[in-house]
């Protein structure tokens, strides 16, 4: 794999490690419904708010969300919103998995 190959996967690995957590891909659900502060975020996930920031934080960086910063209150926003597309896609692999699960069951 050439360095530019190699760079390109990179960029797209950190974007789903961004991802890869129930709590961020909570927070992205959320987001695709309209923007939300992060006060409204914290209540919703119901932990601290340091702990939803550094959540919110990791998911700017990736470049997935966007934050706008008004008065004292600070509003995301999905920068991506085709990364609604991606996890309709996990979504269907998790049922395809139930519906073998179930049908080794039966």
């Amino acid at each position: 794999m050439d360095a530019k190959t190699h760079a390109r996967f990179g960029a797209r690995a950190r974007i789903i490690k961004a991802l890869a957590h129930s709590t961020r891909l909570f927070i992205v659900d959320e987001l695709s419904r309209g923007e939300r502060c992060v006060c409204e975020v914290t209540e919703m996930v119901g932990a601290d708010p340091s702990t939803v920031s550094k959540h919110l934080a990791l998911l700017k960086s990736a470049g997935i969300v966007a934050d706008d910063k008004r008065g004292a209150q600070v509003y995301y926003t999905l920068r991506a919103p085709c990364v609604l597309d991606f996890l309709s896609c996990i979504e269907a692999v998790v049922k395809a998995n139930v519906a073998e699960q179930i049908g080794l069951v039966k």
